[in-house]
């Protein structure tokens, strides 16, 4: 019988494709490395006397069996994720188990190195703390798919940030450290296939027998329960499998991002529509993808495969990946989403708040310039050889804070979204991508210039995520999922560019932190004085702001020109985030703190929260980079890190405190 028009191939057809492809291009390579008559010499019993045949028994092949079974894990990992908590985005990196591994394995390392014979029980305890400081922030609000994301992203973005602080702290081995910390598959024997096989051949074992309750998963509560599925045990048990895998994976090789995401949600998307089946094809789907990502490595890269990290590489092509799955994966209905909130406000806060605010960020700035630590311990001091050295710093960071904390005032108002900014929307990260670009294409490139290629990046990220979100009506988790990927993609760029020891990539890594560290005072004037020039162009916008929250039909009814306004909105939040990114990098979450700070205080108008903001976002990067400048003198931590350590730890309380 002929096949119905429209009907899809079979999943296994499609994997068997991807698995041929993969096959083919290991083939290739081989034969590149040794002639085929060896081949079998080589796998089994290699001459010591053959260099060729040692590197294919010792590195290659170790390296192919390596990315087949990392990538099963992590596909059986991110299943088990998607099915116990309901949510096809659940996967180790959006729930922060990889880095939650990552950060414990690198405490241990400069800490406690004799503890890293088990590493991965260590790695398996950081990855279930943060899956578990996950999963107690999401269900407070009952595991929405939106809660799931948020908490994820947030406690993902705070590791991150404390493993880029224990880097800087640590620099004698930066650039191992990276390379390994981004997934590097780069083997020299068989000592980590011996590793993992065992431990996924067990997951798989214990997987297959719970594959009867967890299929029931897919029911509602009540109906799983009426079959007898103890529903509490048995989510603890699989999260437990799905952290143990990604613990195991993540102390053998680093990180290594998407896989877990894509290849649940590919499998899906290609017809498994039962949890056997993709209990089957998910882990083989993982191995291929892996083994595709790491093969196409080593043939574009030839000898400098051993240097790039494969993780990052998968990062690089997953996020493309991710947006395309977007408008294909089903979420649910999410609430609306308002940047003004429904909760009473107070009569408004008198002028004298924001007199109050003002000076603080002036005593704040004389706390930068007048009182530090120095050879001697702590001083006051007025000398001006000192203070000059001080006052770019001071004056680049509260330009820089200014500049973000507007522009995340804006974005909250103009998608109507409390969780939007320039740092999760992944706006600083495209203005980050175009500065960074600059700095190879053209080094001597003129700050207008520079300002300009920044702006670039930022408005295309902009209208990428505000064209995604659209055509779900603004939902947040959509803002959300687009600003991970194009933030995962910055992240993948940012890891190759430094994993090449390019001198230029290394003197980037200061300002990717946030540092004010080379600000010369030219720079620091342009800073402030744009900053203050941006915000008088913000304050008559004030009307737009305040309507346009309320969605579409009451701003065109009071005439508002809603095509105009939003675009002129968003070029504005592009340009402010581009100048601030040039200034201090892409590292802060103040676009997020400042505008919920401001309405903590009762700001709830549009032009009381833009001056709110504005002012609580220079004191508060003024008070990051004080502290940066303090804490571990003579050693300095960059102002825009500090502020995302802050800033996290910010965002996490104001999670577990709203029910």
């Amino acid at each position: 019988m002929a096949e119905p028009m429209g009907r899809r191939p079979p999943v296994g057809l499609w994997i068997g494709g991807l698995l041929l492809v993969a096959f083919a291009l290991a083939v290739l390579q081989l034969s590149v490395r040794l002639p085929p008559p060896l081949w079998t010499e080589a796998l089994l019993q290699p001459q010591l006397s053959d260099v060729r045949q040692l590197l294919v028994h010792f590195s290659w092949m170790p390296r192919l069996v390596m990315s087949g079974l990392c990538g099963a894990a992590l596909g059986l990992a991110g299943l088990l994720m998607q099915q116990v908590l309901r949510n096809p985005l659940a996967s180790p990196s959006t729930l922060g188990a990889a880095n939650g591994a990552q950060l414990a394995l690198a405490l241990a390392t400069l800490h406690a190195p004799a503890l890293l014979v088990a590493s991965q029980w260590i790695a398996f305890a950081g990855a279930a703390l943060a899956t578990l400081a996950v999963l107690l922030l999401a269900g407070r609000r009952g595991f929405s798919p939106l809660s799931l994301i948020l908490a994820g992203m947030v406690i993902s973005l705070y590791l991150g940030a404390l493993n880029v602080v224990l880097m800087l702290t640590q620099p004698q081995g930066l650039t191992a450290l990276f390379i390994w910390t981004a997934g590097s598959l780069s083997q020299n024997s068989w000592d980590g296939v011996m590793f993992l096989l065992p431990r996924l051949a067990l997951a798989l074992l214990a997987v297959w027998i719970l594959a009867r309750p967890l299929a029931l998963l897919e029911l509602d509560e009540t109906g799983a329960r009426s079959l007898g599925v103890s529903l509490g045990r048995l989510r603890v048990l699989a999260l437990g499998i799905a952290v143990f895998l990604t613990a195991c994976v993540v102390s053998s090789v680093g990180v290594i991002g998407f896989i877990g995401l894509a290849a649940p949600a590919i499998c899906r998307l290609m017809g498994a529509r039962g949890f056997a089946q993709r209990l089957v094809w998910t882990p083989l789907l993982g191995a291929a993808l892996l083994w595709l990502a790491d093969l196409g490595l080593q043939q574009l890269a030839s000898e400098r495969s051993e240097l790039l990290p494969t993780g990052a590489v998968t990062a690089l092509l997953g996020a493309p990946l991710l947006l395309w799955l977007l408008p294909r994966l089903r979420m649910g209905a999410a609430p609306a989403v308002r940047a003004v909130p429904s909760s009473p406000a107070r009569a408004g806060p008198a002028r004298h708040t924001l007199v109050v605010l003002g000076l603080s960020v002036l005593l704040l700035a004389a706390l930068a310039l007048f009182l530090g630590q120095g050879m001697d311990g702590w001083s006051a001091t007025l000398d001006w050889a000192v203070i000059e050295w001080r006052l770019p710093r001071a004056m680049s960071a509260a330009g820089a804070g200014l500049m973000l904390a507007l522009a995340g005032t804006l974005l909250q108002r103009l998608t109507g979204n409390p969780m939007a900014s320039p740092e999760i929307m992944g706006i600083s990260a495209g203005a980050a991508l175009g500065l960074m670009a600059m700095v190879f294409l053209w080094p001597a490139a003129p700050l207008l210039v520079r300002l300009a290629i920044g702006c670039l990046g930022a408005t295309v990220t902009l209208f990428i995520i505000i064209g995604f979100a659209r055509r779900q009506d603004f939902s947040p988790e959509r803002l959300l999922l687009v600003g991970i990927a194009i933030s995962a993609l910055f992240d993948a760029v940012q890891t190759l560019v430094l994993s090449m020891n390019d001198p230029r990539g290394q003197d980037l890594l200061g300002w990717l932190s946030g540092s004010t560290y080379h600000v010369e005072l030219p720079l620091a004037l342009v800073a402030l004085i744009g900053a203050g020039v941006l915000l008088s162009l913000c304050l008559p916008l004030q009307r737009w702001l305040t309507l346009l929250p309320l969605g579409d039909s009451a701003p065109r009814s009071l005439g508002v020109p809603l095509a105009r306004a939003r675009l002129m909105l968003m070029l504005l939040a592009a340009l402010l985030t581009a100048a601030g990114t040039l200034v201090i990098g892409p590292l802060s979450f103040v676009g997020l703190m400042a505008p919920h700070m401001a309405r903590l205080l009762g700001f709830h108008k549009a032009r009381g929260q833009l001056l709110a903001a504005a002012l609580l976002g220079a004191g508060l990067m003024l008070l990051a980079d004080w502290l940066g400048r303090m804490l571990m003198f003579p050693d300095q931590l960059p102002a825009g890190l500090l502020a995302a350590v802050i800033g996290g730890a910010y965002l996490v309380w104001g999670l577990g405190r709203r029910a």
